[in-house]
């Protein structure tokens, strides 16, 4: 519409795990806003259990979103999404963008495990996760990325992970993925014609002590350990099924 100017949504949500003294964990922040919302559900352990529902589509292009996690002296949270994260073109060309900030205290414990992230055909999204962890933390963190649905060419994604552990960086790495993301992206050196790629970060203390050695995890995955008491696995697969399969199997083994 002429004289209109279009802008993104702003979306933003906050939660806090908080050790309650008697062997669970509590959750004094939780809240979203926007098309985040987050929800407690049951957990069948000591630690707390949430699922982020996404309230509208997007992220759009144009949006910003912002999710937080802080996980206090010995707090255990498992964090996972209800449904998969469908990046849409918007009606600005601007790119959207997704920031996930994790702060995780000595002697806690986080499991960041959401779903997909689908790159529609048109769509534009960077997005970041920092973890940052103190020494004697715990975490495991997936990211899966899907490059478009079925039938369609992906829209363009850009994904920066960085982990952090007592003030030092053990993984910073970016990968740009769709058009107009530098040559190569689709080749055999990056993801070979697939179109899923994930990531999974499990920090351990117990990894300082024995290191877990570097393996190819069948056909697609790889371990490698990481400059502190952390391993990555890397995926590439022709499905978000068989990427999933990669990764909880990878998981068995490093629990």
């Amino acid at each position: 519409m002429d004289g209109v100017t279009v802008t993104g949504v702003r979306g933003r949500a906050r939660i806090v795990a908080r050790a309650d003294g008697r062997g669970g964990t509590a959750l004094p922040v939780l809240d979203g806003e926007g098309p985040l919302a987050p929800r407690r559900t049951r957990s069948t352990g000591p630690g707390a259990k949430v699922m982020v529902v996404g309230a509208m589509s997007g992220p759009l292009g144009g949006d910003r979103f912002t999710l937080s996690a802080r996980l206090e002296e010995g707090a255990r949270l498992h964090v996972g999404s209800a449904a998969a994260t469908l990046a849409l073109p918007g009606q600005t060309k601007d790119a959207a963008r997704y920031d996930v900030r994790l702060d995780v205290a000595d002697g806690a414990e986080l499991h960041w495990l959401p779903e997909q992230l689908i790159a529609a055909e048109g769509s534009d999204l960077y997005v970041t996760t920092r973890a940052e962890l103190a020494d004697g933390a715990r975490l495991v963190l997936r990211e899966e990325q899907v490059l478009g649905r079925t039938g369609e060419q992906p829209g363009r994604l850009t994904s920066r992970l960085t982990v952090r552990i007592a003030g030092r960086t053990v993984l910073d790495q970016e990968l740009a993925c769709g058009p107009g993301a530098p040559g190569g992206w689709d080749g055999p050196a990056v993801l070979a014609g697939y179109r899923a790629v994930g990531q999974l970060v499990v920090v351990r203390p117990r990894f300082a002590r024995s290191p877990v050695p570097a393996q190819v995890l069948g056909e697609g995955a790889a371990l490698v350990p990481l400059a502190g008491p952390a391993v990555l696995v890397s995926a590439v697969a022709p499905d978000a099924l068989r990427l999933r399969r990669l990764l909880d199997e990878a998981s068995a083994r490093l629990d």
